[in-house]
């Protein structure tokens, strides 16, 4: 069966002359102009390799680069670039691309390059045995990133073990580093993927309104309840529950919480009849509930019937070789919602990125990303417009590298000062919950 190649390629009548000269030595191929275009036919149609131009109306051949490696690591991709630019063709390299060409290229030139990627290719395949026709999801459909670091594959060989089970899981993990994502995930990949997620911040629940949140309430069952409200626990009916930040429920709420998961039967406040519930109970701590146990503040039979299948996700900072991707994952994102055509990372900022601890994870990743594509004014983000942190920290050897703990004290201390002192506006400066800071501050016995 004759190989396919996907052109992408804005200049219609060069990708037009490419097709015929491919269709000449025996290969199939289409073309298209737009990242929009090429997403929607990878999306029906399985090829065998794409080429693809750097530089293109709606994005940038590199972003491309990485979704199909991500979703498709077996397809052959070579980039083309109109302007002889080493280290954008490096670049594309780290990124994925199995080899590059400049234009303008000789037909033995591409001719060349393309026989030698398909054979690689195909013995890539032969070697481990997948078949492009193995290809799980659109590269159009809404995307979860997994990583390629060991760590996260072997994450998501966690969730792909325990998602088609009823169990209930226990994520741990550093704030901002997806733990909602991965609870997602898991509802996605269950026999539950077709009914609600419902996903509930137990540390913003006042603890005097949280039997009603939970349980829902009728009319006239205490002041301030003029309606019937249907709860967490009966919106999720048959399907997942996701309860972040668990560690701050109190005492009596986790009495609660356990007796509606032992009998799967609710009642709402200020009713006698009971409600059956088929929900799936997922929930997620960046504290460690084992040490709450035992300091008797949180219930262990409650923490047993949380944690039947327990998953840690690793901090950014141990998934190095997930750094690029991500990055430029979220580059595709601030593009799209910032109407901006940033194509990429100049190699100083990508060293930065590199050195950088990332002590906000995923979040501060994104966060930073999306500032510095607003302001950047290039092609390419550059050290100037990343912040100051990311800049000094990322700038020096990591061996002298500013430590997380460090880090994490000093923004507390800096958040208290700001807000004169005041717990809980400080608390909500550094997005996380009051008790949060209480223990951190516990932690690193700041004298306040």
């Amino acid at each position: 069966m004759p190989q396919k190649i996907l052109i992408v390629e804005d200049d219609i009548s060069f990708g037009q002359m490419l097709q015929k000269f491919f269709l000449k030595n025996g290969w199939k191929s289409e073309v298209c102009s737009t990242v929009t275009d090429a997403r929607n036919k990878i999306a029906t149609t399985n090829f065998d390799l794409i080429l693809s131009d750097l530089r293109l109306p709606d994005g940038n051949g590199i972003n491309l680069l990485v979704e199909i490696k991500s979703i498709y690591p077996k397809t052959a991709v070579i980039v083309m670039t109109g302007y002889a630019e080493v280290g954008t063709a490096v670049a594309a390299m780290k990124k994925g691309a199995d080899d590059y060409i400049s234009k303008p290229f000789t037909p033995d030139e591409i001719l060349m390059v393309v026989n030698q990627s398909l054979k690689t290719s195909k013995n890539k395949i032969e070697k481990t045995g997948i078949d492009s026709t193995t290809k799980a999801r659109s590269i159009n459909q809404e995307r979860v990133l997994t990583g390629i670091d060991e760590k996260s594959q072997k994450l998501q060989e966690h969730i792909q073990l325990v998602a088609p089970t009823n169990m209930s899981v226990l994520i741990t993990g550093e704030s901002g580093t997806g733990k909602e994502v991965t609870a997602k995930s898991i509802h996605k990949n269950s026999g539950r993927k077709n009914k609600k997620f419902v996903a509930v911040d137990c540390g913003a629940i006042p603890k005097e309104l949280a039997t009603s949140e939970f349980f829902g309430h009728v009319k006239g069952s205490f002041t301030g309840a003029v309606q019937d409200k249907v709860g967490h626990f009966e919106a999720a009916n048959g399907g997942t529950l996701f309860l972040d930040e668990i560690g701050n429920l109190n005492y009596e709420n986790q009495v609660q919480l356990l007796r509606a998961i032992q009998e799967r039967k609710i009642k709402k406040v200020g009713s006698t009849n009971e409600i059956e519930i088929d929900v799936r109970i997922i929930s997620a701590t960046n504290e460690n509930l084992l040490d709450a146990v035992q300091k008797h503040d949180f219930r262990e039979d409650l923490y047993h019937r949380l944690n039947e299948f327990s998953i840690e996700i690793p901090p950014l900072s141990e998934r190095f070789e997930d750094l690029m991707l991500f990055a430029n994952y979220f580059l595709e994102k601030a593009n799209s919602d910032l109407n901006k055509g940033i194509m990429g990372f100049s190699e100083e900022v990508i060293t930065l990125f590199q050195k950088y601890n990332w002590p906000g994870n995923l979040r501060e990743l994104k966060n930073v990303i999306k500032r510095s594509v607003l302001l950047s004014r290039e092609d390419y983000i550059k050290p100037d417009v990343l912040p100051k942190e990311v800049v000094k920290n990322g700038g020096i050897e990591s061996s002298d590298m500013f430590s997380k703990s460090k880090y994490e004290k000093d923004q507390i201390v800096k958040a208290l000062k700001k807000t004169n002192f005041n717990k809980s506006k400080a608390a909500q400066l550094l997005q996380i919950t009051r008790k949060t800071l209480y223990n951190k501050i516990n932690h690193y016995n700041l004298d306040l």
